[in-house]
């Protein structure tokens, strides 16, 4: 089954002109640029042109939109809820923190109805008032229940092909990313399957060794979700996966940079041997996005979410509380990452994975009008999809 690009049919305003803004890789001094937008496309960077419809970015940052390969809810929803209403807070939230663009991160539940991924599929491409839903993100089932994290039995069974037949048919073509673990019996003929149809096969939630990890990016896995957690640590006796990642140069790898998830040191380590073009930084983010500290329940059970991190009672990590913009800023100070390079790692190399890159993670003439207006300490001022203003701070 090949991957069908689906277009994004938003509601989308005739024209918009930003003025007086900076580019995103250009010298600090180098203020006045615009970017013209016509249809929800961009169709001239740098000089002037006219418009009635202007923006004034007062000499703030312009860079592509941010997108998020795994975030399960925000806003106060969770994409487990099943609705529309759900959908829409998760896309404002998200635009509140620069991201444009979204994989729905979820669940399948074995012998369930899975209706939240019906709808979730239905929705990719439709207006939600935010960031655009680019795709489904599936974490299992098949994976390991040694490394279950935060995933219920229940939504964990050993691969098969009438399992697998049951994902497809759920999510209707609108799969784009597929978490998986190499080691269980029958995953790598479902590997190659995800691998031939365009969807992301990604490492994580596994007891793989060394060995089985290799044997995974052989069959077709190209990613890593949330990397070093939910898989096996490194020994010098016993390498694990983490040292096949490392060395395996085409594999690309989410990182949570919220400091908890990963130690700042081991973060910079992991970001200096991937490198710039390796590394995607994720929000891994909950319903408590944009919320504050609070308990809330996720797939039935109830954590807490403090200083931007949700745990389970019994201090099972299970995410962030925080927005994409603000854990950029976070990986930036753990990794002495360059700002113009920190924003490529969540705009140019998510698009790039997802086999977008041709029209979003840049800001070029051709490219989709997804765009973030930020101010120098990278937090947010306006947010704009397919040429649309879905957000704007105050000042």
């Amino acid at each position: 089954m090949p991957l069908v690009h689906y277009p994004y049919p938003l509601k989308m305003t005739q024209r918009l002109l930003i003025t007086n803004c900076r580019l995103f890789d250009a010298p600090a001094e180098q203020v006045g640029a615009c970017v013209l937008i016509e249809d929800g496309v961009i169709v001239q960077v740098g000089s002037a042109g006219t418009c009635e419809n202007t923006l004034d970015a007062q000499g703030r940052i312009v860079a592509p939109g941010f997108i998020d390969v795994h975030i399960q809810g925000a806003g106060g929803a969770d994409v487990l809820d099943g609705t529309v209403e759900a959908l829409g807070a998760i896309s404002r939230t998200c635009a509140r923190f620069g991201t444009t663009g979204f994989l729905a991160t979820t669940v399948f539940n074995p012998g369930a109805e899975n209706g939240h991924l019906a709808l979730a599929a239905e929705h990719v491409g439709r207006d939600l008032g935010g960031a655009n839903l680019l795709g489904i993100h599936l974490e299992g089932p098949f994976i390991s229940l040694q490394k279950r994290g935060m995933i219920q039995p229940g939504s964990i069974c050993p691969p098969s092909p009438k399992v697998f037949e049951e994902i497809l048919e759920a999510t209707n073509g609108r799969l784009s990313m597929m978490t998986i673990a190499p080691e269980l019996p029958e995953s790598l003929p479902i590997i190659r399957s995800l691998a031939y149809s365009g969807v992301v096969a990604s490492f994580a939630h596994s007891a793989a060794t060394y060995e089985q990890t290799l044997a995974g990016f052989d069959a077709g896995i190209s990613h890593v979700t949330h990397m070093f957690n939910a898989m096996m640590p490194c020994h010098h006796r016993s390498p694990g996966p983490l040292v096949a990642i490392f060395q395996t140069e085409h594999i690309t790898a989410q990182l949570i940079p919220d400091g908890v998830h990963i130690h700042p040191a081991v973060l910079r380590l992991a970001f200096e041997t991937l490198g710039p073009e390796r590394s995607i930084p994720i929000t891994d983010g909950m319903q408590a996005i944009g919320l504050g500290d609070g308990k809330f329940i996720y797939n039935g059970i109830e954590y807490e979410s403090k200083d931007g991190t949700a745990r389970y009672k019994d201090g099972t990590l299970i995410g962030t509380a925080l927005g994409l913009s603000r854990l950029l800023r976070r990986f930036i100070a753990f990794t002495g990452c360059p700002a113009d390079v920190a924003i490529k790692t969540v705009t140019q190399n998510p698009a790039r994975l997802l086999g977008i890159g041709d029209r979003k993670g840049a800001v070029a003439a051709g490219m989709d009008a997804d765009l973030v207006l930020l101010d120098d300490d990278l937090s947010v001022h306006a947010t704009i999809v397919a040429g649309n203003i879905v957000f704007q701070g105050i000042g």
